[in-house]
């Protein structure tokens, strides 16, 4: 009965306030994922030396990378399970759990202790050196160190979602927040830990989160909980997992990839205080992106369900409501950079130094080119997490790709030889134009071609598409 109701609003409640109730948790959740980093950045720029902050810079990639293979596991299982639960095939769900828990096990020890013997090597390809490699490695060693618990919880926490849980996977994230706000001065400031005391707060916060999620897996009362005899891998799960779970890891390595770039630009053009403003810079517009991305998430079963019941005007409605409110929250990013850049930053550095004092100008002049089309980076998101929600993830991952990887790289392989600094700064707002242009261009075609303006009794719109009207969840085309 339950289930019959939640599929009647889907169909019939009013899509800005059906938008609303699916976007909140979301955008709550994520919201609360991109203030880990500003969290720490802030405290470190104010308890820290201006080369703690240009750690944080350097070690962002490394970071990413981490996470592409966390996202491996942990939203293939929730892709996985999502699909499982739909057919009814509770048996088989339950082993995805179980998978869950192994899988993300290994790959907490292998992405995270088994590299740690050789960690000052890797963040020096990365672009660390002096003091800045040495704050970045107190750092890094104690977040790599707690990584298994880190994946253990944020997968677990992504299948909780997925199982019908968005409200209690949403509060797991807010209370790993307020324990991270919380400590961090502790470790900081009591304890003296200096940046390697952020990295601290970060991993008793999300050791808290890990036992708020394991508790939920523990009652039995719950849809999907822990039992004997789910942990066995087998071949055919942990396949489908991982192959679920590649586009989104593929996109972390295409931004790990791109940050990499910019760093060694910065550390060529500026030196390490260039990467400092950079981090600073790229963790600030992020907040709006996770907003965005909450929006996205959100549109995912209301466009999907209507879509495969043919009622293509409440389709083509949810995308112009998100369209609308993804261009609203950007341009409020927009406005606040632009107007206040170098108040910002100042969050970020205190002016104690040189050193520090110089962060401060290069962000608070970067982040105003760096974000000059910002207002349709909210657009473009929508548009390519709106064809995974419909089943065409290969124009989703395409449309990804175009702005983190074929228009960007390009740019920032020209425009700094052609503008020096600027040019490295300008290159994301020439990528966002390329890409939002693509993207209007390539939607604007599909609902003419492909999605009738009147409603039909059935849609068979994926039949075009052999597979690809597979259930898919907000964590299968988060990236």
């Amino acid at each position: 009965m339950a289930k019959d109701q939640m599929l009647k609003k889907l169909e019939k409640e009013p899509i800005g306030r059906l938008l609303l109730q699916y976007s909140l948790p979301a955008v709550i959740g994520l919201a609360a994922v991109s203030a880990y980093n500003i969290i720490d950045s802030i405290f470190v720029g104010q308890w820290c030396s201006p080369y703690a902050v240009a750690a944080l810079g350097l070690i962002f990639p490394v970071m990413n990378l981490t996470v592409a293979f966390g996202t491996l596991v942990g939203l293939g299982t929730a892709a996985t399970a999502s699909i499982t639960l739909g057919q009814h095939d509770y048996p088989r769900a339950f082993r995805v759990l179980g998978h869950c828990v192994v899988l993300g096990i290994i790959t907490g020890l292998l992405v995270g202790w088994a590299p740690l013997p050789w960690l000052h090597e890797i963040l020096a390809f990365f672009g660390a050196r002096g003091e800045a490699l040495e704050e970045a490695y107190n750092f890094m060693y104690v977040i790599m160190l707690g990584f298994p618990v880190s994946t253990c919880f944020l997968n677990l926490n992504h299948l909780m979602r997925a199982s019908g849980y968005p409200r209690k996977a949403m509060m797991s994230l807010l209370i790993t927040m307020v324990v991270n706000l919380a400590a961090a001065p502790i470790f900081m400031r009591v304890f003296d830990m200096g940046v390697a005391g952020a990295a601290w707060a970060t991993i008793a916060a999300q050791a808290v989160g890990l036992v708020w999620v394991l508790l939920h897996y523990f009652n039995s009362r719950n849809l999907l909980h822990f039992r004997r005899g789910i942990y066995k891998l087998n071949g055919r799960i942990v396949r489908r997992i991982l192959t679920v779970g590649l586009p989104p890891c593929l996109l972390n390595v295409c931004g790990c990839l791109i940050t990499v770039v910019y760093n060694h630009l910065f550390l060529e053009f500026d030196g390490d205080m260039g990467v400092g403003a950079f981090g600073a810079v790229n963790r600030t517009l992020f907040f709006f992106v996770m907003i965005v991305l909450g929006i996205a998430q959100g549109v995912q079963p209301i466009a999907g369900y209507n879509l495969g019941m043919g009622k293509f005007t409440r389709v083509r409605r949810v995308l112009r409501i998100a369209l609308i409110a993804a261009f609203v929250i950007s341009t409020i990013g927009f406005a606040l950079v632009q107007l206040f850049p170098r108040e910002i930053l100042e969050l970020f550095a205190k002016e104690q130094d040189a050193n520090a004092t110089k962060l401060i100008d290069l962000g608070a002049k970067g982040v105003v080119l760096f974000s000059y089309f910002f207002p349709l980076v909210g657009v473009q998101v929508i548009i390519s997490n709106f064809f995974q929600a419909i089943g065409r993830p290969v124009m989703s991952i395409f449309l990804s790709l175009t702005r983190q990887l074929l228009c960007l790289l390009p740019c920032l392989f020209i425009l700094p030889r052609l503008f020096g600094e600027d040019g490295i700064w300008l290159s994301q707002s020439v990528s966002d134009l390329i890409s939002v242009a693509l993207s209007l261009v390539v939607l604007r075609l599909y609902l003419s071609h492909y999605m009738p303006k009147k409603d039909h009794a059935l849609s068979r719109i994926h039949d075009e598409e052999p597979g690809s009207a597979e259930p898919q969840t907000p964590e299968s085309r988060h990236a």
